[in-house]
């Protein structure tokens, strides 16, 4: 017997590209990103929605546990500090690559940062994958990407999985915890041939990848093994990430966009833009470690 789910309209808002759905454990909120806006958002207990703008386009954020968080922006890694609006800059790790931005991201278990990046172009491979460190040294770990997405760790810390949502692949990696270098680089997921491309991902604590098959409309759950075991249907053709939330890890959160559609579009999908919540599926995340030590 299929297991019986229920979405929900966490906020009706109108977000051009939501990402980054990140559950704060001591906060008991959810924050995310509109990478376009661009700005940061929380959920807060009342069903209100507290927002920072942010100078510049933002595609993925990590706590840290003094209170800031480390954005990862259009010029490179920065510090914000959301009871001042101050953000630092970090480190730039393209300089040379203006047009360049940083986009899908997120800590392994270990407090370091790993981040891709793409140019404005959706067919240019001039994408680059990052890793900040808790020191703030920033090492170049891979390349040749057109649109960096579905990052997530393994619940063990072992297996670092990092797409290219326009490069129709999906890999994954060995990750060392302790030195924080990756290797035996291998396909886990290919798209193409299926209507959709994977973007924002997650892992759930039996080791199975969530992530939002954008432009299809749905969610699906990978096996290890890079076989679809279960799709979740939403009422938006492009979901944009999903991640686990809740007090129990047990509530998959899911963002959408509205620069992917028409004027015809946005009026039949009345939704899209907004943040969803999924109860009952079942099963429960990883908590999302916090940057540095």
């Amino acid at each position: 017997m299929k297991k019986i789910y229920e979405i929900k309209v966490a906020h009706h808002g109108h977000d051009l590209v939501g990402e980054c759905p990140l559950w704060h454990p001591t906060e008991q909120k959810l924050y995310w990103v509109d990478t376009r806006r661009p700005a940061i958002q929380r959920l807060e207990a009342n069903g209100s929605v507290t927002v920072w703008d942010m100078p510049t386009n933002i595609g993925s954020i990590v706590f840290r546990r003094n209170g800031h968080l480390i954005g990862a922006l259009k010029n490179g890694f920065c510090e914000i500090n959301l009871a001042t609006g101050a953000v630092e800059i970090i480190v730039d790790p393209e300089p040379n690559l203006p047009e360049n931005r940083l986009n899908d991201g997120k800590c392994d278990t270990k407090g370091r940062f790993w981040c891709g990046s793409r140019d404005p172009s959706d067919t240019n491979p001039g994408g680059s994958l990052y890793r900040l460190n808790p020191d703030y040294s920033c090492k170049k770990m891979d390349s040749g990407f057109i649109v960096s997405n579905g990052m997530a760790f393994s619940p063990d810390g072992k297996t670092m999985v990092f797409g290219d949502s326009r490069g129709e692949t999906v890999w994954k990696y060995d990750l060392d915890p302790d030195s924080g270098e990756i290797h035996n680089k291998r396909v886990y997921i290919s798209t193409t041939g299926v209507p959709w491309r994977i973007d924002g991902a997650t892992f759930d604590s039996e080791g199975y990848y969530w992530c939002a098959l954008v432009g299809d409309g749905s969610i699906g759950r990978y096996d290890p093994d890079g076989r679809l075991d279960r799709v979740i249907r939403v009422p938006v053709t492009h979901p944009t990430m999903c991640n686990f939330g809740g007090p129990n890890l047990d509530i998959l959160y899911v963002t959408s966009g509205t620069v992917f559609l028409n004027e015809v579009q946005k009026i039949q999908q009345p939704l899209a833009g907004s943040l969803f919540e999924i109860h009952g599926l079942g099963v429960t995340g990883v908590p999302e470690p916090f940057f540095g030590r």
